[in-house]
């Protein structure tokens, strides 16, 4: 009896340790936090920016968080996974403005075709309105984590477009959305949205003459070929934004919360910036190199784009809804004392 019981005691000594290895074992393992981008691995968006990410997160949190990123649209285009995201079913991600819009409209005023007179005026708006994008995102379920970098946008075709006039009668690839369309009818072209997948056979077949696009886009994805030349008119730059699933964050304990924005702020959004330029610029030397054409309008001719498009910013504002007309209007004082400080 006394054996059995010597037994007993010991399997229930051995089951209590099991017990405490697999609590201690489980408060060392990791919280893991998915992130999904479209980027490509040989991008700066993944190499180095979110390959540094990583690193940063890890070190900052000891260990205690691990981001397992998940690039090249691997688990899906960025304007499903933006929604997955707000849902809970991804955890973060790095996303163009315009995938972010489909969840909050109003950050579609970012990209106003010709509302900014320079990217540095744009920089300094987009954040000033940091505070207003953050409110606005946390009712869509999302955390905002802090901006990064898409492009600016420029016209391509096969000869050059300088000014307004240039595109008059034109057939234009219009994205998917009102703003696209009537910023392309006040021009005086003709729109029609079209897939960016299909652009560049849109081009071969005639059904468009004009586009506008990222250099990002334009060179890796082959359009260069069929629309050689690139007007740098910047119609707008495209941030981009890093988000989180605001219950994840929430969930998350102090310190975590605390390892993660500090994270997040060892890169400032002008390092991001300054990184995809730098990489654009490589991309239309690039395009240059292989007997492409770069056109870049004088500072006039770039002010009568924005004249001829400025009547049709309050249409686009009232086209995007929500509370856009608010946001507009902060958008606009932020502007002039950017302008300002200039």
């Amino acid at each position: 009896m006394n054996r059995l019981t010597g037994t007993g005691a010991t399997l229930a000594i051995v089951a209590l340790s099991l017990a405490f290895a697999g609590a201690v074992a489980a408060q060392d393992k990791a919280t893991e936090l998915r992130y999904t981008t479209g980027a490509p691995e040989n991008s700066p968006w993944v190499t180095p920016q979110l390959r540094r990410f990583e690193k940063d997160v890890a070190e900052e949190s000891g260990g205690k968080l691990k981001i397992s990123s998940f690039v090249s649209a691997q688990l899906g285009n960025e304007q499903d996974t933006v929604q997955q995201v707000a849902r809970g079913r991804i955890d973060m991600g790095g996303f163009s403005n315009g995938a972010v819009a489909l969840i909050a409209p109003e950050l579609a005023l970012l990209g106003l075709p010709f509302y900014f007179k320079n990217v540095a005026e744009q920089d300094c708006t987009v954040d000033a309105m940091t505070k207003t994008v953050s409110s606005l995102l946390a009712k869509k379920g999302i955390k905002f984590l802090g901006w990064t970098e898409v492009g600016t946008g420029d016209i391509v075709g096969k000869k050059p477009y300088l000014e307004p006039a240039d595109v008059k009668g034109l057939k234009a690839a219009a994205a998917s959305n009102k703003v696209s369309a009537t910023m392309w009818t006040t021009l005086g072209a003709n729109p029609t949205p079209i897939g960016i997948t299909e652009i560049a056979s849109a081009f071969q077949t005639g059904l468009t003459d004009i586009n506008a696009t990222v250099v990002t886009f334009y060179l890796p994805s082959g359009l260069a070929k069929v629309a050689p030349v690139l007007s740098r008119v910047e119609l707008s730059d495209a941030p981009g934004i890093i988000l989180m699933n605001k219950a994840k964050y929430d969930k998350l304990p102090a310190a975590e919360k605390a390892a993660l924005d500090r994270a997040v702020a060892r890169r400032k959004a002008d390092q991001l910036r300054k990184e995809i330029r730098d990489f654009e610029t490589t991309l239309r030397g690039m395009h240059v190199k292989a007997g492409g054409t770069i056109a870049t309008p004088t500072p006039e001719q770039r002010e009568l784009w924005r004249k001829a498009l400025q009547p049709a910013w309050p249409k686009m504002v009232q086209d995007v809804g929500g509370e856009a007309a608010s946001f507009y209007k902060e958008m606009e004082a932020a502007r002039v004392a950017c302008e300002k400080k200039a």
